[in-house]
């Protein structure tokens, strides 16, 4: 079995073991990082293909003739077409759960950094305000406190169940929205009464054409003026512009983004234009080292059951 790794740059700095996959594989091929015209030089021989974001589309998989596996190295799998690699007999696999903690300990730092205003208060103290100060504390920005409010959660899978029992834990009061595709059940708010009951807003929704530019005019329109909007899923999830009007207008009193539609990001507005109220972090919600180490195990685990003739995690 030979096995080529096109991205590894994007899960590895140096502090992650990969002996997992190797005992797996009779060959190991790794690149740090994979160009869209390099796809079919490197993979034309593999049995097994790992990528994180490089992209397996239709062209690609089409001119593989002895691909038999691609592993994703995330949970989301948009960047591969299943539909082709089904029909070429290509069996595909992605990992969950391997970052939870380390996502939910983001959306709750991107909360509070907003929530306490963080941000302006550290920037306060390098400016010398706090030293200037009569009083032995700085009250120039205001601060608000978790408990009691209610926190809106779009997308309630592993992430959005964890990052509800975190805010519990906050005592704040949690709101599940309806699920995009239709399915209803009595724990769970129209979205359009959770924009309106939201104090913030987190987002753990895949994208898909039910969630794309979901966060638009409209439904920022119906939300808060005081709420905040928390965007770990996907960028593609939020339209950009109307989201940075909305801060600008004071719409909506903040936001944190850990994703945009376009990664790295080439003029985009939330970046070119920043605000105070606004923190955009460059998709690291999910990279803590044990997550990285543990999403690599996985996908070691999903080799082998491959080999033994299953297909652990398989997307169809």
């Amino acid at each position: 079995m030979k096995c080529v790794i096109l991205d590894q740059e994007s899960l590895d700095i140096g502090d992650i073991d990969f002996t997992a996959i190797n005992h797996q594989c009779d060959e190991v091929t790794s690149y740090p990082y994979t160009n869209a015209e390099d796809r079919l030089t490197r993979i034309n021989d593999a049995d097994i293909v790992i990528t994180n974001k490089v992209i397996l589309d239709e062209e690609v998989i089409e001119k593989l003739d002895k691909l038999k596996f691609i592993c994703v190295a995330a949970t989301g799998f948009n960047n591969v077409d299943i539909k082709t690699a089904n029909k070429h007999g290509i069996a595909v696999c992605n990992v969950t759960g391997y970052a939870t903690s380390s996502v939910v300990q983001h959306v709750f730092s991107l909360i509070l950094a907003l929530s306490r205003n963080l941000l302006n208060y550290t920037n306060a103290v390098k400016d010398n305000k706090w030293q200037r100060s009569r009083q032995f504390c700085l009250l120039d920005y205001p601060i608000t406190g978790l408990a009691g409010k209610n926190l809106g959660i779009i997308g309630y899978g592993e992430l959005g169940k964890a990052v509800a029992e975190a805010g519990k834990a906050f005592g704040m009061n949690i709101l599940i929205a309806e699920s995009l595709t239709g399915n209803k059940s009595p724990e769970r708010i129209p979205l359009e009464k959770l924009l309106n009951l939201s104090d913030i807003l987190s987002l753990h929704c895949p994208l898909t054409s039910e969630s794309q530019n979901l966060i638009n005019k409209k439904t920022l329109g119906l939300m808060k003026k005081s709420a905040l909007l928390i965007n770990t899923a996907r960028g593609g999830i939020v339209n950009e512009a109307y989201l940075w009007d909305a801060l600008n207008n004071k719409q909506i009193a903040g936001a944190a983004v850990d994703v945009l539609s376009q990664e790295p990001p080439i003029d985009n507005i939330l970046i070119d234009k920043p605000l105070p109220n606004l923190i955009v972090t460059p998709h690291i919600a999910w990279a803590s080292q044990s997550s990285r180490q543990k999403l690599v195990d996985e996908i070691a685990k999903n080799i082998e059951a491959f080999k033994a003739g299953e297909v652990r995690n398989r997307i169809e």
